[in-house]
């Protein structure tokens, strides 16, 4: 989902609770209560979601190109070659 929209529907869900407020007779107070509450548990969701749908995507393949590149980069050494670290400090 996009920002746009997200924010478009954040409103109009906020919007709903104004006027399931103001018609139930609750005070001012806890309308705004009502909102805040509301706001909160929608941005957490949608903070929630985005977290997984990133955490769930396959990677890329710059991702593979990247991780190569640090596998090629790095002064590790390698299982059965201890001296390969040393190579980088010289």
């Amino acid at each position: 989902m996009s920002l746009p929209k997200f924010i478009i529907g954040m409103i109009f869900a906020l919007a709903i609770v104004v006027a399931w407020s103001y018609l139930g007779g609750a005070s001012v107070l806890t309308t705004f209560v009502r909102v805040v509450v509301c706001a909160v548990v929608i941005q957490v969701g949608y903070f929630v979601v985005v977290y997984v749908m990133i955490a769930r995507s396959a990677p890329t393949p710059a991702d593979k190109v990247r991780d190569a590149e640090r596998k090629l980069n790095s002064t590790e050494a390698a299982d059965g070659d201890k001296l390969g670290a040393r190579r980088s400090l010289h």
